[in-house]
């Protein structure tokens, strides 16, 4: 649970982002403007993402998931699945 504590600012943004993701989805044909943003919002879920798996990853090998950063765009983009 405490872990889960730690982790709640990181899992909130990343509620808030998947809310505004799916009210520009919603929203059907985007302006320039709109695709933009959405664009954006996906590049920030998939940073936000990353933060959550390194700290969990840190605190999995006993170390401070508080230095685990967010990766830039090139990074988090570029993973293969």
């Amino acid at each position: 649970m405490e872990n889960q504590v730690e982790d709640q600012p990181v899992l909130n943004h990343i509620q808030h982002l998947v809310a505004e993701e799916h009210r520009l989805y919603g929203e059907g044909a985007l302006p320039q403007a709109g695709r933009k943003r959405l664009a954006q919002v996906q590049v920030e879920l998939d940073q936000c993402w990353d933060l959550l798996r390194q700290r969990r990853a840190l605190r999995d090998v006993g170390l401070d998931p508080d230095e685990a950063e967010v990766r830039p765009p090139q990074v988090v983009e570029n993973y293969e699945q």
